[in-house]
């Protein structure tokens, strides 16, 4: 029997842009290119710092239809967060005019995954593919269509439209061992804010890095880092081996620290190690870890 699953994202929530500036606005902003976002495409992207720091990471999808204010961008975004990343962007709004809303109470996100989840969706397996679904709309994730889709959903009918596309509703472990086994951070969960380097956590190959738009904020210290090949560590699945190490559990090779754990399900996690150190028996707490580098990654 085909099975198809859906998480709602209890986690996340959702800023509406609006306004005539509103993608030059997310343009100068964000590390990947707002003109290449779509009805029928939506991107994954990251804010960062002056000095190229992870501050928030989030989903980009055009609503199909425009409102009194010309088109609608929503960001799927971390919800305990939203207010932050709100902020944030408005530091830089000065003259734009754009408008950020928060529009969490209006929208549910969910997660769909399984045996044909994008052919009974009408999705083709292209990442960032978009369809109006159920008054939202349904999308491939940008980083793996291996992810399956995501949607963002009318609150008040999100689960009926779901159950009504043939998706059963099941808790956020099965994504999560879904996304951590192919190697896919999960915004703040995995990546230090204001510490943390997009290129040691797969933003590159997970295609939420556009090289050839403009500038951004935090654009050339990301740039430099990609160019001067200075990715020192990557994030990867480990295999856990014993007790399951909490995050910010060190993670020790001979003695010395060799890196750092962070999400884990199932026995099987997400550590950011360092790449000179991936041979040799690796532990965290009372656990032997064995790392896996993910089909998708270059290095």
């Amino acid at each position: 029997m085909s099975r198809r699953f859906a998480v709602i994202l209890e986690s996340r929530g959702v800023l509406r842009v609006t306004g005539p500036d509103a993608r030059p606005f997310l343009q100068g902003m964000i590390s990947n290119d707002v003109d290449k976002l779509t009805p029928a495409q939506a991107l994954w992207a990251a804010f960062l710092t002056p000095q190229g720091k992870f501050l928030h990471d989030f989903f980009l999808a055009q609503a199909p239809t425009s409102g009194s204010d010309g088109e609608v961008i929503l960001l799927d975004c971390e919800a305990a967060r939203r207010d932050d990343l709100r902020r944030r962007l408005g530091i830089y709004k000065l003259r734009a005019k754009a408008s950020i809303e928060d529009a969490t109470a209006d929208y549910r996100i969910a997660a769909l995954f399984g045996d044909d989840a994008l052919s009974t969706l009408g999705l083709a397996a292209e990442g960032g593919h978009a369809i109006s679904m159920a008054d939202g709309i349904a999308y491939v994730d940008p980083r793996l269509p291996e992810l399956g889709a995501r949607a963002i959903l009318p609150a008040a009918t999100a689960e009926k439209a779901l159950t009504d596309a043939g998706f059963e509703i099941v808790d956020l472990t099965a994504y999560d061992s879904l996304r951590i086994n192919l190697g896919v951070p999960d915004g703040s969960r995995d990546l230090e804010v204001e510490k943390a380097l997009l290129l040691e956590n797969g933003f590159d190959e997970l295609h939420g890095i556009d090289w050839e738009k403009g500038c951004y904020v935090g654009q050339e210290l990301t740039a430099r880092t990609k160019y001067r090949g200075l990715v020192k560590k990557r994030l990867l699945p480990v295999d856990i081996d014993g007790p399951q190490p909490p995050p910010d559990t060190p993670v020790m090779l001979a003695g010395k620290e060799a890196g750092i754990m962070r999400t884990a399900v199932n026995n099987v996690g997400l550590a950011l190690l360092r790449v000179e150190h991936l041979e040799g028996t690796l532990t965290a707490g009372e656990a032997r870890l064995t790392p896996r580098k993910p089909a998708w990654a270059v290095f």
